[in-house]
């Protein structure tokens, strides 16, 4: 069985209510599936829409070297962090049946992965 790829109704309610206001960034550490990548490029690539619709951008996208401090379940293969103007947004744009009709290319191409939301300080 594969670690959690996607929020839960549930995560998303926490979410939002421990939202602290303002922008959000999402730290996204993506762990493909075997043959994962092709899938997940077309999820990046049909996702920006859905980001445009919200205000949200893609700040950085890119492959993991090998970790300098981290345990060995700690390696990623790609780190993605994209800026929302606020967690209502980025609720909004997950909640979209339009952008759901997307979400399998990300769940099909990812065996584990993070999705942390940050805060600037």
């Amino acid at each position: 069985m594969s670690d959690a790829v996607d929020p839960t109704g549930q995560d998303l309610k926490r979410f939002l209510e421990e939202d602290p206001g303002g922008p959000v960034v999402m730290l996204n550490l993506l762990r493909f599936a075997q043959g994962g990548r092709p899938s997940y490029e077309a999820y990046a690539r049909d996702i920006r829409p859905f980001l445009e619709r919200v205000g949200g951008e893609v700040l950085h996208v890119g492959d993991c070297g090998r970790s300098l401090v981290a345990p060995a379940s700690h390696e990623w293969d790609a780190v993605l962090l994209v800026r929302y103007p606020s967690r209502q947004a980025f609720s909004q744009m997950v909640a979209d049946p339009e952008y759901q009709g997307i979400t399998h290319l990300r769940t099909q191409a990812l065996s584990a992965a993070v999705l942390q939301p940050t805060t600037p300080w």
